[in-house]
């Protein structure tokens, strides 16, 4: 009998063991296929352009990294400084704004009755489903006929409404903020922005959080929209002033060596800021705060 039953028993793990193998290498494959490119941005960036042009980037020799680190700055009267500051500065700032906003108009469509409310979030959700470039043309005439095109606000004042960020907002104010407390605040005499402020917006820091990176990462990436409004290269953010170096890195090869230092420069705060905020994304904060 002992030695039947531990046929069976190992009969009924060996499925259990594939299925965890081939999820293993699922997930390997994936990993493998994210990294990847990133490790050969690595090596890419430290060769000079006699590797890159000779697909000698593995190769130990021809090292210059710090060189292109210099490179990169003095370029064209260090105009890659001037682009990366512009890049943080509609992204840090774009997405702060756009978060707080998000989850203020979220918050406003879960706690509060207001007239065609779920027709209005209708509107909200289609807006998700229009891609970003259909807009650029509206919002190019939009801000042709203010005086705006060419300028920072041409850029900056659209990505400050993000209706996916409001959807974000409104799910999480149902998760994280209770009706029950909310009652007990008004019941202590606070007001609406007060209860806001001091209460519901602490709950909400977790979904304030995942909006701000969501907005970071694509105000950061956003290439298209500052391709339309701006043809100042003073005011371009990394995206589109690396795509114009590369451009000319097809009659000036010089160029190719501090594209890819830059693009390599150009991930870094994406990755700074989600190793810095991951630990905001725990669900439950305030989970069973009512029972």
């Amino acid at each position: 009998m002992s030695a039947t039953s531990t046929t069976r028993t190992a009969a009924a793990l060996r499925p259990r063991l594939l299925g965890r193998s081939v999820v293993n290498a699922v997930v390997g494959i994936s990993v493998l296929y994210t990294l990847l490119p990133v490790l050969w941005l690595v090596l890419a960036a430290s060769k000079d352009r006699d590797a890159l042009f000779g697909s000698d980037v593995l190769s130990p020799h021809h090292f210059a990294f710090v060189q292109n680190l210099k490179d990169v700055f003095a370029m064209d009267g260090g105009l890659y400084g001037r682009w990366y500051g512009n890049s943080l500065l509609y992204a840090v700032l774009g997405a702060a704004l756009g978060a707080l906003v998000s989850i203020a108009c979220g918050y406003a469509f879960d706690k509060y009755r207001f007239a065609h409310k779920e027709k209005l979030f209708g509107l909200v959700l289609a807006a998700v489903m229009v891609p970003q470039t259909v807009l650029a043309l509206p919002l190019y005439l939009m801000a042709s006929a203010t005086g705006l095109v060419n300028t920072f606000w041409a850029v900056f004042i659209p990505v400050l409404f993000n209706p996916f960020g409001v959807y974000l907002g409104r799910i999480f104010s149902q998760g994280y903020v209770p009706d029950e407390v909310l009652e007990a605040a008004r019941v202590d005499g606070a007001g609406e922005l007060t209860t806001y402020l001091r209460v519901s917006l602490r709950m909400l820091g977790p979904g304030l959080v995942t909006v701000f990176l969501f907005q970071l990462t694509a105000i950061w990436n956003n290439f298209f929209l500052p391709m339309v409004m701006l043809s100042d290269q003073n005011l371009y953010p990394v995206s589109l002033g690396l795509y114009t170096w590369n451009s000319s890195a097809t009659v000036s090869p010089e160029y190719y060596p501090v594209v890819i230092m830059g693009s390599l420069l150009a991930v870094l705060p994406l990755i700074l800021a989600f190793a810095l905020l991951q630990r905001f994304w725990k669900s439950g904060l305030t989970a069973g705060a009512v029972k």
